[in-house]
């Protein structure tokens, strides 16, 4: 569906004025293409392993290249941005062995329910005005919406692969809506990192193998979000007190000295969720969770992912043990094994080779028998 220019022009700055009143930056419009370069970049991350059990990154693969793939109307992307800024130092709490961290972003309301909520309001605006079909979508469907807001003008990726904005530095939040009309497109933006490669050099997992490339395998995000197994005895330590996330590319951006605390109160943070005890967090059973993190994006990876991190984190506070005991006889084995861990990191060696002695040949799982084995020979903290 095509618009003439002086109708397209009259759209977009109706189209800008409604965005900002549902909260949103002053939206950008570019082709929905992806280009090449972004395409090959997945590719390599792809044949790379880089993905790491994230296999629906493999089995969208096709779709997630171009828009007009997954829907073959789509001529026009509409990409939108909702800041999030912390309204302090999203580092501080790292400090607090008993407490547990998480990532700004989940502190508050899940922003996926938010974000497609107003693009759906601003998605049927749009589609009556101009007659055409929409679709909208969040960082759940398989759209590469980081280089579509690049090449709409909305900012740039960065070495760290998340998007920067010089007015928002790197708290955002994309939305996308796809159109089958045909507005004209904004410049893109261009890069603006220069030299600086603090976002690369603060990660406490090493997980940018080259600037601009990301190996999740490594990535307390994806360790601690997207993978359900047990995390990888190298990679607890660095954890800390992380449980759900993690922030620290982000926050060392230079440009976030422009950004501004979020204004949306649903994504404000809860007071319960900024500086959680962990031994709270080790009690909960299935009701306290949910109801704990009831409209939370942590109730999505389920109680047993998240105990899992918070005895990672009690193992590395060294404790206590009363808070980390009652899970090693958990249902789950994820928990069981990361309780396992967290004993060996809390009590004497000697003390946790006595338990382990006891319990390694009754365990009838065995990555968690692993576990056991790995604290009787005193070698749990250094396993690969």
């Amino acid at each position: 569906m095509a618009t003439s220019t002086s109708e397209a022009s009259q759209l977009k700055t109706a189209l800008r004025q409604r965005a900002v009143a549902l909260g949103f930056q002053v939206p950008r419009v570019t082709s929905a293409e992806v280009p090449g370069s972004r395409q090959r970049g997945l590719r390599n991350a792809l044949a790379q392993g880089h993905h790491g059990t994230m296999r629906w990154l493999e089995r969208t693969r096709t779709r997630r290249e171009q828009p007009a793939a997954m829907w073959p109307p789509a001529r026009t992307a509409i990409v939108l941005a909702l800041d999030y800024g912390p309204d302090g130092d999203p580092l501080a709490n790292l400090t607090r062995g008993d407490r547990g961290t998480i990532s700004v972003h989940a502190q508050g309301d899940d922003y996926h329910e938010l974000l497609k909520g107003r693009l759906k309001q601003l998605a049927g605006w749009f589609a009556s005005a101009v007659g055409g079909d929409v679709r909208v979508f969040v960082d759940t469907a398989p759209l590469m919406e980081k280089p579509l807001a690049e090449r709409a003008g909305l900012g740039w990726q960065g070495k760290h692969t998340n998007l920067v904005s010089r007015a928002s530095g790197s708290w955002t939040f994309l939305g996308v809506i796809l159109t089958d009309a045909s507005l004209p497109p904004d410049p893109p933006e261009s890069d603006h990192c220069g030299r600086c490669q603090r976002c690369l050099d603060v990660c406490p997992t090493d997980a940018f193998p080259a600037p601009y490339r990301l190996d999740a395998r490594r990535c307390i995000s994806y360790l601690t979000i997207e993978h359900a197994g047990p995390i990888p005895h190298r990679l607890r330590r660095p954890l800390g007190n992380r449980i759900y996330g993690c922030d620290d590319c982000l926050a060392v951006c230079p440009w976030n000295k422009f950004a501004k605390s979020g204004a949306e109160a649903r994504l404000h943070a809860r007071a319960a969720l900024r500086s959680p005890r962990l031994e709270d967090l080790a009690a909960l059973d299935d009701t306290g969770f949910r109801t704990l993190f009831r409209r939370s994006p942590i109730k999505r990876i389920g109680r047993d992912r998240l105990l899992r991190n918070v005895l990672i984190a009690l193992g590395n506070a060294r404790g206590p043990f009363a808070a980390i005991a009652p899970h090693l006889d958990d249902p789950h084995p994820v928990v069981r094994g990361a309780a396992v861990w967290a004993l060996g990191e809390t009590l004497e060696p000697a003390a946790a080779q006595a338990i382990a002695e006891q319990r390694a040949t009754n365990e009838p799982v065995l990555a968690v028998r692993r576990e056991w084995w790995l604290l009787r020979r005193g070698a749990s903290g250094g396993a690969p």
